[in-house]
């Protein structure tokens, strides 16, 4: 790696950390990038896992003010998301040739969620302004209480394996099962998303051979564009963003399905 590719790296890790912390699928910036210096496709994954997993929690904390009061949430899916985290990760390791046949479609499938996601966002500011003129049974929080779990490790397992646009999946749920806000849900969807990246990345960093170059440059551009993500990136207007993430991912997924 010249620096001209540890410059894209810095970039691509800037870049990739403020879209986690605002939108999310940083993952679609970064692991192109890496495939385009030359990392075969599980070097590449396993070391933008272990890169991105310092600018996720950097995210969680540029939207501490929107975590008060949630300790308990954190702390009741915490478990579920280390434990997705882990399980993604080791089917991954397991199966390291299946990965580079099914990346493509996997590159493909974030990006169309990304495209969605202003519907997505839209649906759940519906479902917010309902709640608020019909309030829920409890028995909604029941049903929550033990489907969320499920729906997180699930999750959990995509964001170990891979990761782009877990967080597009993730705030949908949240959205759908918890009642608060969306800037609240952010925060929380942060924190999750930061915890399954930070179990994978450990699993990866001792069970795999990551390039630590690649991966050191990384963590420290995303946590550097996370705070500005927090702090700075929510006033970008979030469809130029998401306009170039799903131009290339849906063109980096191409590529690699011709190959």
């Amino acid at each position: 790696m010249g620096p001209l590719g540890a410059l894209a790296i810095t970039g691509a890790g800037f870049f990739a950390g403020t879209i986690n912390t605002v939108v999310g699928s940083g993952s679609l910036v970064t692991y192109p990038v890496l495939i385009a210096l030359g990392y075969p496709p599980l070097v590449a994954n396993v070391s933008n896992s272990i890169g991105l997993a310092p600018g996720n929690l950097s995210g969680a904390w540029g939207y501490r003010r929107e975590l008060q009061g949630q300790r308990g949430r954190i702390l009741w899916l915490s478990t579920y998301a280390l434990a997705g985290g882990l399980t993604g990760g080791s089917l991954l390791l397991a199966a390291p040739h299946a990965f580079k046949a099914i990346v493509p479609a996997l590159i493909i499938f974030a990006a169309l969620l990304m495209a969605v996601q202003p519907r997505v966002g839209r649906w759940l500011r519906e479902r917010q302004k309902d709640r608020i003129a019909h309030p829920r049974a409890a028995a909604h929080g029941v049903h929550s209480r033990f489907l969320l779990p499920v729906l997180v490790y699930a999750t959990g397992i995509y964001g170990g394996y891979f990761g782009a646009a877990q967080g597009v999946i993730l705030l949908a749920l949240l959205g759908l099962l918890v009642d608060d806000t969306l800037q609240r849900l952010n925060g929380l969807k942060n924190v999750v998303t930061g915890l399954v990246n930070g179990s994978a990345a450990v699993l990866f960093a001792f069970a795999s051979t990551p390039a630590w170059g690649a991966a050191g440059i990384l963590a420290l551009s995303s946590v550097v564009g996370a705070q500005f993500g927090a702090a700075v990136a929510r006033r970008i207007p979030q469809a130029v963003l998401r306009a170039v993430i799903v131009v290339g991912g849906l063109t980096v997924g191409i590529v690699l399905a011709l190959r």
